[in-house]
Formats: structure tokens, C-alpha cells, sequence
């Protein structure tokens, strides 16, 4: 009889493991784990063992911050030996955001790692949570998926392709720029062709420090002032969100603004606006005129895979020229070029 399968659930927080109170839903500390002891379903011989690391405080997903992804990672490696697969419990603000750092922290990545939450709790007899969290624990028992992916609505997503398309419907996210790696219907069918290969390198975690990067959305009418001042000092690195295909303005004194934050070492990503496509720099004068400035192509990347590969690799003291190389190269699936 085959070995039953261990998975360990980082429970980070989230709508999925609420209860109700006068106020509405909130956390509470060992409610989620209560409420899964109490589910049939997750007795079931067909699912894995698995344990429940519940982090302190527990976070509404608005809050967290690059120092929480951290904790979350340290979970993680701290377990890996231990468990054949991770399921990680997020509220779907930020999922995204945590997905793809987790992507570029956890190097070397031999094991699943899946995020998952719900847009209605568990306590809910119409929860979302009860399908998402019994998928993500087959799927991350049963399948050689040496990544970090997200799972909600039926699909499994490459973590740092993922981003959130709706604030209230089921299937809350998307990958615009690349394919599902797999869908869950009366079978679970994985796309292999589309995973990652199985590292040769011993795992390792790899910590995010506190960079100071930051995003902007070009917007018509911005002046030169306030890009200024955004670039100001102490500014490390942004993502850019331009207007197609990666144009904006091309007043000289905003230009000129860029220039002087790239001479200065700031590392400017340059990232579209729109839910699909990619940025290519060569088409438009308003997209070359950044690209003269200074400013890289984030290419197909989404904006929470480049704010989160910027948080990355400014924290591991590398050369602003170095940055910018490995910024514009594919390190965990994050971007086609």
C-alpha cells in the first residue's frame, strides 16, 4: 500500500477561515483548524495527512507586507524535509502579490507550494473555500509540480502569472499571459509540458530585506514635478505601468526626470497597463524615449511579478547593471520573451 501523503497548510489568514462577529467576519486564532476537524470531507482516505502551521497574528491580506512573505517562507523551509507538499491559506487581496515572491524566494523548489482562499468563509453554506482547499491538497499531494502555484475556481495558475481579475465572482483570478497549468473538472488534468523542471540544486530559501521600490500608473497629465518626486531619494526601484505596449509621455521634462533617477541607479521597470499583452519598447517614439532614458522592459511580466522580482533581487546586494540583467531574464516562469 502506497505511503499516504503529507502536506503541511501555512495558514496565513484570509476570508476562507472567518467567523461572524457583530462587526462581520474576522479571524480568529485555531477557528479555521476547528472548522476543517469538524469537515468529513477532509477524512476522506483519498485525501493526505496534513498539519496546520497558523501564523501569529493572523492577517487580513491588505496588511501584509514583504516581512510576512518571509514568515511565510521560513514555514516552509523550515518543514520542507517533512512534508511532500505545501497549501498555503492567503485572502485574495494580496494572493498575487505573495505568489510571486514566494516564486523567487523559495530557490530551488522541488515540492508544491499552493496558495488558496475562498470569496466566501468556509462557515457559509455557499463557501468557495471547501472546493479550493480540498483540490489544493490533492493537487499538492498527487502531482510532481516543482513550483509555486495558486489555486482558485477550478484552475491552477503559475504563481507569478497570476493576478486578480474580480473582487466577488469565483474564479477571482487570471494569468492573461500565459496558460493554465491545469484544471479541475470531474478529473484533475495537469498541463506538464507547461511545468517548470525538477531542480538539480539543493533547496533553499533565499530572504527579502526592505528595498525601497515602489509602482506608478502613468497617467495623462502627469507632470514632471510629481514624477520627481516619487523618484526621489531614498527610491531603488519601480515598476512603471505605461500606457500599450510600454509608451508614455514623451514631455522632455519628464524624460529627463527618468534619466536622471537611472543615472542616479534607480531601476525602472517598464510594465503595460493592460491585462494582457507585453511591453516592447521598439514600436512607438513614446516607448523608445523611455527605453533612451533608461527605463527596461518588464516584458510579459504582470505588475506583482516585477514589484515582487524587484523586492527580490534588490535585497540580495547586487549591482544596479546586475539588477537590471537578471530584471529582463526569466528566473522562475515570470516572463516570455
Amino acid at each position: 500500500m502506497p505511503r499516504q501523503k503529507s502536506i503541511l497548510i501555512v495558514y496565513a489568514g484570509g476570508t476562507i477561515g472567518m467567523r461572524r462577529s457583530r462587526r462581520g467576519y474576522v479571524p480568529q486564532a485555531g477557528f479555521l483548524e476547528a472548522r476543517m476537524a469538524a469537515m468529513p470531507d477532509l477524512r476522506s482516505p483519498d485525501l493526505p495527512r496534513y498539519a496546520i502551521h497558523e501564523l501569529v497574528p493572523l492577517l487580513d491580506s491588505a496588511n501584509m507586507r514583504p516581512r510576512d512573505w518571509l514568515t511565510i517562507g521560513r514555514a516552509i523551509r523550515d518543514a520542507y524535509d517533512e512534508h511532500d507538499g505545501f497549501v498555503v491559506i492567503h485572502g485574495t487581496d494580496t494572493m498575487a502579490y505573495t505568489a510571486a515572491a514566494l516564486s523567487f524566494m523559495l530557490d530551488n523548489l522541488g515540492k508544491p507550494v499552493i496558495l488558496t482562499g475562498s470569496q466566501i468563509p468556509l462557515v457559509e453554506v455557499r463557501s468557495d473555500g471547501r472546493e479550493n482547499l480540498i483540490t489544493s491538497l490533492l493537487i499538492a499531494a498527487r502531482y510532481r509540480l516543482p513550483e509555486v502555484c495558486l489555486y482558485f475556481g477550478d484552475r491552477l495558475l503559475r504563481g507569478n502569472r497570476a493576478t486578480k481579475v474580480s473582487a466577488a465572482g469565483f474564479r477571482a483570478f487570471a494569468s492573461p499571459n500565459f496558460p493554465p497549468l491545469g484544471r479541475a473538472g470531474v478529473e484533475i488534468e495537469i498541463d506538464r509540458e507547461l511545468l517548470r523542471p525538477m531542480p538539480s540544486a539543493p533547496f533553499r530559501l533565499r530572504p527579502v530585506a526592505h528595498p525601497h521600490v515602489a509602482d506608478l500608473r502613468i497617467f495623462p497629465g502627469i507632470t514632471a514635478e510629481l514624477l520627481r518626486q516619487f523618484l526621489a531619494p531614498p527610491l531603488d526601484g519601480a515598476v512603471l505601468h505605461t500606457y500599450g505596449v510600454g509608451n508614455a509621455p514623451d514631455d522632455p521634462e519628464l524624460l529627463a526626470a527618468i534619466a536622471a533617477a537611472t543615472a542616479r541607479g534607480v531601476v525602472l521597470v517598464n510594465c503595460t497597463q493592460c491585462l494582457k499583452g507585453r511591453v516592447d519598447m521598439e514600436d512607438y517614439a513614446t516607448g523608445k524615449a523611455l527605453l533612451e532614458a533608461g527605463v527596461i522592459s518588464g516584458y510579459d511580466m504582470n505588475p506583482e511579478a516585477a514589484l515582487t522580482k524587484l523586492f527580490y533581487l534588490l535585497s540580495r546586494g547586487l549591482e544596479t547593471a546586475e539588477v537590471r540583467r537578471l530584471m529582463q531574464q526569466d528566473l522562475r516562469g515570470e516572463l516570455s520573451r
